[in-house]
């Protein structure tokens, strides 16, 4: 199964959540892409709920903050994970967003503090087997530095683009590449 962890403010109804949804549905593999809590720990209790409960084997997805997520997730249970434009610093890049966060789905706030950002330590990721990692960038990418990645994560499979986006434009184009990396 694919489970698939969005970024910070977003949900399953995210765009990339909903290509992917639809991409695994049509070659008959199994996707979950569950909406999380906004506190960090509330969004790693549920994912490791999903996981240690799944009677399938996981392969991991992750955007921005749901990268940062996917990465502990992997080196903690040792698992195939993509990562697209991932926030590899969120303790550190988040800190900019303490205030009143708006949810994109429908546009409801919530608060980001800076107990959330301190939380985010626990979960920084420090002996990764790169091998399991599928590293997707674009070096458009308006809210984080690509390099960051990249510095991190020299020996993962890579793919690093000019221009795009933090959204990361196109990603349809990888939906096969990520289904041989992850199979």
């Amino acid at each position: 199964m694919i489970l698939y962890i969005h970024g910070f403010g977003s949900s399953a109804e995210g765009t990339k959540s909903k290509q992917f949804r639809e991409y695994f549905k049509s070659i008959g593999e199994s996707f979950i892409a569950p909406s999380l809590s906004h506190i960090p720990a509330l969004a790693i209790g549920t994912l490791e709920d999903i996981i240690e409960n799944c009677d399938s084997d996981i392969k991991l997805m992750g955007s921005s903050l749901g990268g940062f997520y996917a990465l502990y997730l992997s080196q903690k249970y040792n698992l195939k994970v993509v990562l697209i434009n991932p926030a590899v610093n969120a303790d550190i890049t988040l800190h900019r967003a303490i205030g009143h966060g708006i949810n994109y789905y429908d546009n409801s706030t919530y608060e980001w503090n800076a107990h959330h950002v301190e939380s985010l330590k626990k979960y920084k990721a420090d002996k990764l087997n790169q091998k399991n990692i599928m590293l997707l960038l674009q070096k458009g990418d308006d809210v984080l530095d690509y390099k960051e990645a990249l510095d991190l994560l020299p020996a993962a499979s890579l793919d690093v683009e000019e221009g795009g986006s933090h959204n990361f434009d196109g990603i349809e184009r990888y939906h096969e590449k990520i289904k041989k990396f992850l199979f």
